[in-house]
């Protein structure tokens, strides 16, 4: 895989929890970015459904595969590890599930962190809420890459298509 080249994520790095639920305590999205974000996720992933995360707290919103397996090789989210890939947490953070060729570019850019029980082997990583539109756009190009390893292929409109 080829992960996009981010441009530096401004500012301090957000306050986070060390364990599961593993939440963003401070720069969260404002609420337009968050559901600009959720309304992208849900038109911009073909083959794919959103609800409620399998995983996480009740408020998290998720995107699933609907109409494939995974690609080959791809460790999604349990429990099913076969459908969710990303999930969007009510404070604007993300957690995605990339590529592990992707994984020390995408912690390298400080975007985000380690789950705390990815070095117990979960393929998952926090991409910190975006605060405006700029981030958005990062965000999106993340989600693409999170979607590229789930399916095997882009998303084929919007920004985050190339």
């Amino acid at each position: 895989m080829t992960f996009p080249a981010l441009p530096e994520r401004a500012g301090d790095r957000p306050e986070t929890g060390p364990e599961v639920p593993h939440l963003q305590f401070t720069q969260p999205s404002p609420p337009q970015i968050r559901e600009e974000l959720r309304q992208w996720m849900a038109t911009s992933l073909p083959g794919t459904v959103s609800g409620r995360s399998e995983i996480s707290v009740p408020s998290t919103w998720a995107v699933f595969l609907s109409d494939a397996a995974p690609a080959r090789g791809a460790r999604l989210f349990l429990p099913r590890g076969n459908a969710e890939f990303v999930h969007l947490h009510a404070d604007g953070s993300l957690h995605l599930a990339l590529d592990p060729a992707d994984h020390a570019a995408f912690l390298a850019s400080g975007w985000g962190e380690k789950h705390p029980l990815y070095d117990r082997g979960a393929n998952v990583v926090m991409f910190y809420a975006p605060r405006d539109e700029a981030e958005l756009e990062v965000a999106k190009k993340v989600i693409a890459a999170s979607y590229r390893y789930a399916t095997g292929h882009a998303p084929t409109a919007g920004p985050a298509a190339v």
